[in-house]
């Protein structure tokens, strides 16, 4: 068991059910409500919990120790991450969870692209076929 929770791939597998689950409570969530009051109350809840959590665990103390440029990234990927759930909830509100996730989801080849380009990340051929499947599949399920 030690070996499962110390796996990244067991973290990745949790991640993924929990943003299907994300997308599905959304969808029925952002029904007859502004799809940005929607997010807000969202961001509440994951700022209230984490909170807790990281109070909790005395976690808290090492905010002092983090590096301006380190805080600066976290900062940017903060505001992205807002923006990203503020257009996601906005096409939740629009459009069908089945469409709209996996097209969400081409974030995965984007992740791809942005690694090599500013990470200097490689990937081998097999990958980036993968990630091309990713990509053709996203497309064909939002419009089909």
């Amino acid at each position: 068991m030690q070996i499962i929770l110390a796996s990244w791939q067991f973290w990745a597998g949790l991640a993924a059910v929990f943003a299907a689950l994300t997308a599905i409570f959304a969808k029925i969530g952002v029904g007859g409500i502004d799809s940005d009051l929607a997010t807000w109350l969202r961001t509440l809840v994951v700022a209230l919990v984490l909170g807790a959590i990281v109070w909790a665990t005395g976690k808290l103390r090492g905010i002092a120790a983090i590096e301006p440029r380190a805080g600066l990234f976290l900062v940017l990927s903060g505001l992205a991450t807002g923006a990203s759930w503020l257009c996601y909830f906005r096409a939740l509100s629009l459009g069908d969870a089945a469409r709209v996730a996996p097209i969400d989801k081409l974030s995965v080849v984007l992740v791809a692209i942005f690694a090599v380009i500013f990470l200097g990340e490689h990937l081998p051929p097999l990958a980036w076929l993968g990630v091309a499947l990713i990509g053709a599949g996203a497309v064909l399920v939002a419009l089909a």
